[in-house]
């Protein structure tokens, strides 16, 4: 019999926005999400801090330093691939902080500043959606929040009725 330990995946992610409003968007070249625009981030080590964890993951994919302004949500995908990978995504809004921005190649091959109002008709998987869509409320997005949305059962985001 084969037998894989089931795991949840912990990963960070940086929507990084510089003063004009845009978003750093990379074209990503591995499982999930291939070929597909998201924002750098990546999965937090055993014993590493979720900060470091999201700077670190920023350098390594695009070579800049940010500044993180605080937590925008938490996205969960589930049965992600042929593995049925289980995902917990913590998003973080930052600014760009330094650095030259370079593309690694091993995970993504383009990174582009992305004009906020060209973003609900990108090709982004549904956490990048979901996010963007909490930034940009403003913008078309047109898509209803998917099956998997956490959101929806956090009880201060859910319309209450007291009979």
């Amino acid at each position: 019999m084969d037998f894989k330990k089931q795991s949840i995946k912990t990963s960070v992610v940086a929507c990084i926005i510089d003063k004009q409003d845009r978003v750093l968007l990379t074209r990503r070249c591995i499982e999930p999400f291939c070929s597909q625009w998201v924002m750098p981030g990546g999965k937090i080590d055993h014993g590493e801090a979720i900060l470091a964890a999201l700077h670190r993951e920023v350098r390594e994919e695009v070579g800049l330093e940010v500044h993180v302004d605080g937590l925008i949500d938490v996205y969960e995908h589930l049965g992600v691939g042929e593995r049925q990978d289980h995902y917990v995504i913590l998003y973080y809004r930052c600014g760009p902080a330094g650095g030259e921005l370079a593309p690694n190649g091993n995970e993504c091959t383009e990174a582009i500043w992305a004009e906020h109002q060209d973003l609900a008709g990108m090709n982004l998987p549904p956490g990048c959606r979901h996010i963007l869509a909490q930034v940009f409320p403003e913008l078309p997005w047109g898509a209803t929040p998917p099956a998997d949305d956490a959101g929806r059962e956090v009880p201060d985001q859910l319309d209450l009725q007291v009979n």
